[in-house]
């Protein structure tokens, strides 16, 4: 077999699947010899600040974002950087506000912060919204990483009587099982040299791409000038407030809406979804979190700045072609894959298509290790009678490992068959959670007088509203009240000001 799905050759294959056995080895192998949960799950807070830096920025970095920010550059412009410019804002404030009291004392999980601050069922309850949050969203990051090699695996003629959804099935099984190899051997360390590495795959992937654009396009900005609202791609920052408030919150990616957003949702993500603070605690100090975290946010900027590029890059590759009946491509998520397929050289596109792989199972070897650790230690160890050994339970993390691993797996074979609109609206799921969540992490850290019913109030009534803001428009098939960047903004103050009124009125009577 020379070629495959339009070109992709032998070699490429071969990279592909060569780099998914040297992964599960890398992550066994590094991970080192563990005996408590604090080495599986902490990697024995002995991890390098910059490690954890790259570690961060490859767990946010899904297959989605490698291949849909291309997209939105290529039809749209620059406005979204303005975004990541809040992103490092966040992570900044993440660092001064919630970080010191993470560091003080041996905490496992985030939500055992809120533990000690409300009490055990503030704790369960935040852990419980994580878990189901995690679940739907890291299921269908699963299923799109699974979509470029059921097309390879179609070519083979192994493959040749199996259904698309066979297909489909042992794809999403294949990436699912290499990265619980490494996600059950080597824990959290493990995981973290794998994202080091995963990292790297998938930005010198897309380094590559951007060099053979620019080898291809000497005079792209002279060329970009040219086409269809072509000056207009370069646009970064965006300052229209023409359309009064109605439009100030509804309008996509102004400078203040895109400040907002970047700033709370990384707030909300990176200081409060164990997904990343058991990443920040696998330091040695909270000086290596704090320097972890914010170069995190540096790394992101220039990560999406080269995205962008290529998408830039492509649409001038393409003389400005929509997506649809004139352009080889359906939609915009398709053009940078589209790309790869038809016009990189053999190798490079098996790099860059086990980058794509890399970026998803960055993701999802962290959520494993991450619903792993808050089942644990936030919903099964406070419930349980039973005294358990380290060696018990660290045979009980592995165990829970593997369930999570496999529930990651039926969720995303549920994908399989939905339209693109549902997926969208799945990876929503976060946008209702995490104004809420941050909201109640803000009550406990900066509200001193808040007690547990309040906080629980405050919870419940942000994520409800964000379910009425979020869910209305989309039943009623409605234009949205407000544009994703003011979600999470508006989930953490309804949370807060529900919280105050609630233990206002208590303290009344």
């Amino acid at each position: 077999m020379e070629t495959a799905i339009g070109g992709l050759h032998w070699v490429d294959i071969v990279i592909i699947f060569g780099y998914l056995v040297a992964v599960a080895l890398l992550g066994s192998l590094s991970g080192g010899r563990q005996t408590s949960t604090r080495d599986y799950f902490l990697g024995g807070k002995n991890i390098p600040w910059w490690a954890v830096a790259f570690a961060i920025v490859a767990a946010e970095t899904s297959t989605l974002t490698f291949i849909s920010i291309p997209g939105l550059a290529y039809l749209t412009n620059l406005n979204f950087l303005q975004v990541t410019f809040g992103y490092l804002l966040g992570r900044i404030i993440v660092s001064l506000v919630l970080l010191p009291s993470y560091y003080k004392g041996e905490l496992l999980t985030a939500y055992a912060l809120l533990e000690n601050r409300f009490g055990r069922a503030t704790r369960t309850y935040a852990s419980t919204v994580f878990i189901f949050t995690r679940v739907a969203a890291d299921g269908v990051r699963l299923f799109a990483t699974s979509i470029p090699l059921a097309l390879i695996l179609r070519t083979f003629p192994w493959f040749a009587g199996f259904s698309n959804l066979q297909i489909y099935l042992f794809a999403i099984v294949v990436i699912a099982g290499v990265t619980l190899i490494y996600t059950y051997t080597g824990g959290i360390k493990g995981i973290i040299w794998v994202d080091v590495l995963q990292m790297s795959i998938y930005l010198g992937g897309a380094l590559l791409a951007l060099g053979i654009l620019l080898s291809r396009l000497p005079n792209w900005t002279t060329v970009l000038t040219q086409l269809p609202g072509g000056s207009a791609k370069l646009q970064l920052f965006n300052l229209d407030f023409s359309d009064g408030l109605r439009g100030f919150f509804a309008k996509p990616y102004t400078l203040i809406g895109s400040l907002i957003g970047g700033t709370f949702l990384s707030m909300a993500s990176h200081g409060t979804d164990q997904l990343i603070v058991q990443r920040l605690l696998t330091t040695r100090s909270l000086r290596d979190g704090q320097k972890a975290l914010i170069a995190s946010g540096v790394i992101v900027i220039l990560q999406f700045t080269l995205f962008m590029l290529v998408g830039l890059l492509l649409y001038v590759f393409y003389g400005g072609m929509q997506p649809g009946a004139t352009a080889p491509f359906s939609k915009a998520d398709e053009v940078f894959p589209y790309f790869i397929i038809h016009n990189l050289p053999i190798g490079v596109k098996g790099l860059i298509i086990a980058g794509l792989l890399a970026a998803a199972m960055s993701t999802l070897a962290g959520s494993i290790s991450s619903l792993s650790s808050s089942a644990l230690a936030d919903l099964y160890k406070p419930r349980t009678k039973r005294m358990l050994t380290p060696a018990a339970e660290l045979r009980l993390s592995r165990l829970w490992a593997v369930g999570w691993a496999l529930v990651l797996t039926l969720v995303a074979t549920f994908f399989i068959k939905i339209p693109q609109a549902v997926v969208e609206i799945a990876l929503s799921i976060a946008s209702i959670t995490y104004g809420g969540l941050l909201g109640t992490f803000l009550l406990g850290v900066l509200f001193k007088r808040i007690d547990q019913t309040a906080a629980i109030w405050g919870f419940s009534i942000g994520i409800l509203a964000m379910l009425l803001i979020i869910c209305i428009p989309i039943g009623a098939q409605l234009p949205a009240l407000v544009y994703w960047t003011w979600y999470t903004l508006i989930g953490c103050t309804v949370t807060i000001v529900v919280g105050n009124l609630v233990y206002y009125f208590r303290s009344k009577k």
